[in-house]
């Protein structure tokens, strides 16, 4: 009877034993996912008080790069909403199936995969993900700062800065954006979230910086 008892329990592990695998997998994933959606996209104080490494992130890059942080802020909550699974929608296909992407677009920048590659390839930074905040922010900036060598753009000029985000350095330089009446609105609404940003993260950078007083000190 024994015996029959511990075959009868090995038998109930050797069957749970796949659910118990689903349930780590499911923690796992569940563990690694990506940072959800700020709530207040509108209000970078509220945007950092909800992710407060993200703010060490923005200070990293506008460092290393000498892009103001509104800026930085203001491109990415412009290609992504400050989603990190974002992509261009679909097409259709026969007014009914679901077509392919427009583009390889991805992430919190939007960037395509060959302009990642370059980045990658460039700053040395080989494990950059496109759904990594810091990641993304350190390529708006490294890309920012091509502008200002490539396109002669000031750094703390939001505007020119997206034109050339958006139409590629040669495609600023050749003025494809002139003809692209939508897209000179959208970069005058970068242009205005950078000034509200501006005005935002003055009234509450003191607490970010407070909380961080270690990686602020400049030695």
């Amino acid at each position: 009877m024994k015996r029959l008892a511990k075959v009868r329990r090995r038998k109930d592990l050797y069957r749970f034993a796949p659910i118990s695998f689903a349930c780590f997998v499911l923690i796992l994933f569940h563990g690694c996912a990506t940072t959800p959606q700020p709530k207040h996209v509108y209000n970078i104080c509220e945007v950092f008080r909800e992710n407060p490494k993200w703010y060490k992130s923005a200070y990293g890059s506008s460092r290393e790069w000498s892009i103001p942080i509104p800026v930085l802020m203001a491109i990415i909550h412009q290609e992504s909403k400050f989603r990190a699974d974002a992509r261009p929608p679909r097409g259709s296909c026969l007014w009914i199936f679901p077509g392919p992407r427009p583009s390889s677009a991805y992430g919190y920048t939007q960037a395509g995969n060959e302009t990642w590659e370059e980045y990658r390839k460039s700053t040395g930074n080989t494990g950059a993900d496109r759904d990594d905040f810091e990641d993304s922010l350190d390529f708006i900036g490294w890309y920012c700062h091509l502008s200002y060598i490539r396109c002669r753009i000031s750094k703390k000029d939001p505007y020119h800065l997206y034109l050339a985000y958006h139409e590629g350095h040669g495609g600023f330089n050749r003025k494809s954006y002139r003809k692209k009446v939508w897209l000179l609105q959208v970069a005058r609404k970068v242009e205005g979230r950078a000034r509200t940003y501006k005005g935002q993260l003055a009234s509450c950078e003191r607490e970010f910086q407070r909380r961080g007083c270690c990686f602020l000190w400049p030695f």
